[in-house]
């Protein structure tokens, strides 16, 4: 085979056959001595963003013979002030990387490259699929830029920060034809799932409520919270590439790195940190993926008492669909998703699944019920459809519709508003304010890039 990226190899692939209906499984046989598969029959993989979430995912990624990981992008090149304050950045992911290979090939290996600019990735044309793991604020702009140079994208949740960039993203992705796969991984996990099936399929009767609950706080993960003094910016961080689009800002340690998340400007606090998985989940069982709610009602919410950070602690509201159907979001709820109907009720997180009455749990389901989507694996779902050019488990379209709700409780809570919601229009019906903060203003130069890629 002629040295060719996994990416023309597919299409040459999916030419002659006329399409790929189902994953291309590559037999051990094929994957040559300790399952190493030829430099030229591999998915050349990139990373934008090398913090602590991206250290989870390439080494999801690096267990996959079928992929190289050649290229880690931050604008941080390493330092502390990741999760529970270790080291992360650029070079830590890039030697991580390295050193992996180094092991599996049993010689030394240093032929992944390390970026601050996330352009030159996108510019890269051997290169066949990247994550964005970045802040999310600097979700959309990556995005629908590698969508469309052509890039297959696994992004890590939430989708958006805000509504509009998640609908500009969805839309995107559509019309490049890019596999694209969501980082709410809850989805390929086997309790969720089972759940689901037994909701969606009548076990519980007709369904009334689903529960979610999400953890509050913003906790110091990054053990930065008090570094809160403008302080010069580090050397070797492009702390101005890293604003990007948001508004500009004094550069102190309390707002970067993993704590990002604790600032509105940057992201939505643990609402949208968790939206993108427990109600992800309460949409998938309710057979609403596609759609949402009518209205977000009782809102409320204490915020943070701290110099930077001003996301919610504390946060309640309601989800009210077209079918009488009420989601709760809310910090005091038992944490997973608990789905209650009128014959019983069932429940799971991460960890476990449980059911009342105590054996519906371990409902069987017959061969004439309904099944959602298996996978067993979030990676090798995304490698697998990268491959066999069939849609992902957790799709650009339904990560919008489920981190939205998300985003519209953010701006029930904030206004103290009941909101009217048109989920065919995606807009707020009853409150002007509201409806203007369904998407931001971004700041120079940005605003005029991303005003391109949405033409």
């Amino acid at each position: 085979m002629q040295q060719s990226t996994r990416r023309k190899f597919i299409k040459k692939l999916s030419l002659a056959s006329g399409s790929i209906i189902a994953p291309v499984i590559i037999p051990a046989s094929a994957l040559g001595k300790n399952g190493f598969v030829a430099p030229s029959d591999r998915i050349n993989l990139a990373l934008i963003g090398a913090g602590n979430q991206a250290e989870n995912d390439v080494k999801g990624f690096l267990r996959d013979p079928r992929v190289m990981v050649t290229a880690i992008c931050d604008v941080n090149r390493e330092s502390t002030g990741y999760w529970n304050g270790k080291i992360g950045g650029r070079e830590y992911i890039r030697k991580l990387v390295n050193d992996t290979y180094s092991e599996k090939m049993d010689k030394k290996y240093s032929a992944c490259e390390g970026f601050t600019d996330f352009r030159e990735i996108i510019e890269k044309g051997d290169i066949d699929a990247v994550e964005v793991v970045t802040p999310d604020h600097w979700h959309a702009i990556p995005v629908m830029m590698a969508a469309k140079a052509g890039k297959d994208v696994y992004c890590q949740k939430p989708l958006a920060l805000t509504v509009q960039e998640g609908r500009d993203i969805s839309n995107t992705v559509k019309k490049s034809g890019i596999i694209f796969q969501t980082g709410s991984q809850q989805r390929s996990n086997h309790h969720f799932r089972h759940v689901c099936e037994l909701v969606r399929n009548g076990r519980i009767g007709s369904l009334l409520t689903v529960t979610c609950g999400l953890p509050g706080g913003t906790p110091d993960f990054g053990k930065t919270g008090d570094q809160t003094q403008t302080i010069p910016v580090p050397k070797d961080f492009d702390y101005d590439l890293w604003l990007g689009p948001a508004p500009d800002a004094p550069y102190c340690p309390a707002r970067t790195h993993v704590n990002f998340r604790w600032i509105l400007d940057y992201s939505g606090g643990m609402v949208t940190d968790w939206g993108g998985h427990h109600p992800d989940i309460a949409q998938w069982g309710m057979d609403t993926e596609y759609t949402g709610p009518l209205k977000v009602i009782n809102a409320k919410a204490k915020w943070a008492q701290h110099p930077v950070w001003n996301t919610a602690t504390e946060f309640y509201f309601e989800c009210i669909y077209a079918n009488g159907v009420k989601l709760i979001i809310s910090d005091k709820a038992e944490q997973g998703v608990t789905f209650t109907g009128t014959e019983g009720s069932l429940w799971a997180n991460r960890g476990g699944s449980r059911s009342d009455p105590e054996n519906l749990i371990n409902s069987q389901l017959s061969d004439e019920e309904e099944r959602l989507y298996l996978s067993d694996d979030h990676y090798k779902n995304f490698i697998d459809c990268v491959i066999s050019r069939q849609q992902c488990i957790a799709p650009a379209e339904v990560a919008h519709r489920s981190i939205t709700l998300a985003h519209l409780g953010n701006i029930a809570m904030k206004l103290e508003s009941d909101l009217e919601w048109d989920p065919d229009t995606e807009k707020i019906t009853n409150n002007a304010e509201a409806q203007s903060m369904l998407q931001r203003p971004m700041r120079a130069p940005w605003d005029k890039v991303y005003e391109q890629l949405t033409k």
